[in-house]
């Protein structure tokens, strides 16, 4: 029975390796920059500061040293013409799964969560797969950096820390850019979306509802006096504690030195997670944030920034406006919540994250606002906006050159870097596109 379990066993591990070798993407990650590059001629758009037209930026050793109408050009420069493009900063996914999913009706291609409720310990850059089909997809449209959050399982609460990852390298170190960033937790569900529904017929369904939700926060309540024991235990120099490593992932959302990520989207469940974040006193980042629109004042107040996962969506109450969920960055922004744009989509069409930004800017969020939605503004979220989100000089050269506005379907990236390696834009879609071509020319 043993030598049948390992063998079984064996030849399921065998054909998960398989599965991802054939599945491997066909692009090379880009080699180290050797020699000054200066791209001049463009339309530089720094995003922090002015839009520099038929201007210069300069990057060396993988990081912009210039950025200005004419700048000072160093012996052995590589010069790049991009004369009627235009340069971006890298867009930034602020809601990612990618490299933890490949193909969501194939459990063994899924690796965002983990079985049981508290899993602090996860880490998601040691699980992410460098040679995903869905990366040089996504960074294809102009996404470079993505911040990839653990989830949970079945009813789970804390899913592990997160991760900010370059979109190119060849092993998860060569792509993990800062880890941990944050702890992932998904607040316990709304009974009133919930399967046990109080306007049901049998009211002991939504008592049974409430019962479960009041319970889910207590367990996650209870899990943080835990830690706060065991810490305090450790610091007192306690010989006999055991080692946890659930409690000790948990200390940099305890000394509030990494903020907790919730998964909150109802208007109860973000208003009960920010009053929990204010008992625990830690640092609160709302993720998904579907009616974030209707607590403004609470969030402004408690300096809770907002991560909207979608825009493109439908309403999630009957009574609600069709453009509900257009117009919520909007009301974010004119009530001055700092907020940012996701799309929280499993990986699969994280590269239509730029119009996700641009169908805001159709329902009134202002275009410079939107372009830092997806750049600048998750930077600052996820702490890495000394690295990224804008054209300046001391920051990396990670950027994307594009024939116009990034938000508008209708532009194209032609070239990008990241810490100043090139880029291959090249894709499994581009593959095909070359491919079929050929059929209608063969014919």
């Amino acid at each position: 029975m043993r030598s049948t379990f390992i063998k079984h066993t064996l030849l399921s591990l065998a054909a998960v390796s398989i599965f991802w070798i054939c599945n491997a993407h066909d692009q090379v990650p880009g080699t180290k920059q050797a020699k000054p590059i200066l791209l001049t001629n463009g339309t530089i758009h720094t995003v922090t500061g002015a839009t520099i037209s038929n201007g210069q930026l300069l990057f060396e050793n993988g990081r912009i040293t210039a950025v200005s109408r004419r700048v000072d050009v160093p012996d052995n420069c590589e010069v790049i013409d991009v004369e009627g493009k235009h340069v971006y900063p890298g867009l930034i996914s602020s809601v990612s799964s990618i490299g933890l999913v490949e193909i969501n009706s194939v459990r063994a291609t899924i690796d965002f969560g983990e079985l049981g409720s508290f899993n602090p310990n996860i880490r998601a850059e040691v699980a992410v797969n460098p040679d995903s089909e869905l990366i040089p997809v996504t960074r294809a449209n102009g996404v470079l950096v993505a911040h990839v959050m653990p989830s949970t399982y079945r009813g789970g609460l804390i899913g592990g820390s997160t991760a900010v990852m370059k979109l190119d390298g060849w092993t998860t170190e060569d792509m993990t850019l800062s880890a941990p960033v944050a702890m992932s937790i998904t607040w316990p569900r709304d009974p009133r979306t919930s399967q046990f529904h109080p306007e049901d017929t049998n009211p002991d369904n939504a008592q049974k509802a409430e019962e479960n939700y009041a319970t889910a926060i207590n367990k996650l309540e209870d899990a943080f006096k835990d830690a706060r024991a065991f810490w305090k235990a450790k610091n007192k120099g306690d010989k006999t504690l055991d080692v946890d490593l659930r409690w000790e992932a948990l200390a940099p959302v305890l000394n509030k030195t990494a903020p907790a990520h919730v998964y909150a989207d109802s208007a109860r469940q973000i208003r009960d997670a920010v009053h929990w974040a204010k008992r625990e006193a830690i640092n609160l980042v709302i993720f998904g944030g579907t009616d974030a629109w209707r607590l403004t004042e609470l969030l402004s107040e408690n300096d809770v920034a907002v991560v909207v996962g979608g825009v493109n969506k439908l309403p999630r109450q009957r009574w609600e406006s069709y453009d509900t969920q257009f117009r919520n960055t909007v009301k974010l922004h004119q009530a001055g919540v700092k907020f940012a744009i996701g799309y929280a989509s499993r990986g699969a069409n994280e590269r239509n994250l730029p119009y996700e930004a641009g169908k805001a800017v159709a329902h009134g969020l202002p275009k410079e606002e939107a372009l830092k939605a997806i750049t600048i503004y998750p930077a600052e979220i996820l702490g890495v906006a000394n690295r990224l989100g804008s054209l300046e000089a001391g920051k990396d050269a990670t950027l994307i050159v594009t024939t116009g506005d990034p938000l508008d379907i209708r532009s194209n990236v032609e070239m990008a870097f990241i810490e100043g390696r090139t880029v291959d834009l090249s894709s499994r879609h581009t593959q095909l596109y070359e491919k079929y071509q050929q059929r209608y020319q063969q014919n």
